[in-house]
């Protein structure tokens, strides 16, 4: 077994969201040689497109033990990132934000101007600052991501 597949192996038995994000996103965290001015310049939009990507990857691979059927992970996986659920974690996480990420919120918020007939505007903006806010760490700071992707409390079965 090579020192990765070891690395990877131990991130199965811990189960953490500090392992997964680390192992995962070790590599990618230099945003592509960006710059925080140049990072600042992206859209709340585009933050959440991609804050949006981030959380279910993240998801997926949390719900990934122990082996089930497809339909059974995609279940679980849909009651996870739906909206109403990501509004329910951004309640959850408010209190261990900074002020500098509250404003991030804040931006997303006021970036989600569309509308569902499905949920509330208010829970859609909820969610739209979340992925913002997840976009935005994944760019910029990888071990604060990690930090707050802890905090989910997610049942694995």
């Amino acid at each position: 077994m090579t020192s990765e597949e070891d690395e990877i192996s131990s991130v199965w038995e811990a189960n953490s969201a500090l392992s997964w994000t680390y192992i995962r996103f070790q590599q990618v965290s230099s945003a592509a040689d960006c710059s925080l001015a140049q990072i600042q310049q992206v859209s709340p939009a585009s933050l959440a497109y991609l804050g949006d990507a981030v959380y279910e990857l993240y998801i997926r691979t949390r719900y990934l033990v122990p082996p089930k059927r497809l339909c059974d992970y995609h279940n679980q996986v849909v009651a996870q990132v739906r909206a109403e659920s990501q509004a329910n974690t951004l309640r959850m996480l408010e209190p261990h934000l900074s002020t500098a990420e509250l404003e991030i919120l804040r931006r997303g918020r006021n970036a989600a101007t569309g509308s569902t007939r499905r949920i509330n505007p208010k829970i859609y903006q909820q969610a739209t600052s979340l992925e913002t806010l997840l976009g935005y760490l994944y760019l910029t700071d990888i071990q604060r991501l990690t930090q707050l992707l802890a905090y989910l409390e997610l049942d694995p079965r």
